[in-house]
């Protein structure tokens, strides 16, 4: 299971850190990934640290101001998200999965497991 927190309303260029428990399975090995998804718009991919080694991949949209990681004693993955734009105003979700590739890693019908979602609003 995985539980996501820390949404909430921010102004322009603030600053806000999302929280991904994850429950069940080796958390160490396996990959976590947040996934947004705005009004009228598809879900995207914001950023993933993978398994293992914890590489990490960013969108370009975010790329320089979020950053994913983190801490396999508490089964939690963060993403500090800087400099906040309203763009970034969108439902924030985290998935997991155990067995995903590499080259999969950005795809969110690859992900076997998924949070319920935090909303992050960016006002101007």
């Amino acid at each position: 299971q995985l539980q996501a927190s820390g949404g909430g309303l921010v102004q322009v260029g603030g600053s806000l850190r999302l929280s991904c428990q994850v429950s069940g399975g080796t958390f160490s090995r396996t990959t976590v990934a947040w996934f947004r998804q705005a009004p009228g718009k598809e879900r995207e991919f914001v950023a993933v640290i993978f398994r293992s080694g914890g590489s990490t991949t960013y969108a370009d949209s975010v790329k320089g101001r979020f950053t994913i990681s983190r801490d396999n004693a508490k089964n939690t993955v963060y993403l500090q998200m800087n400099t906040l734009k309203p763009e970034d105003t969108a439902v924030y979700s985290c998935a997991a999965s155990g067995v995903i590739i590499w080259s999969s890693r950005l795809n969110y019908d690859q992900y076997n497991y998924w949070g319920q979602g935090t909303l992050v609003t960016v006002s101007s």
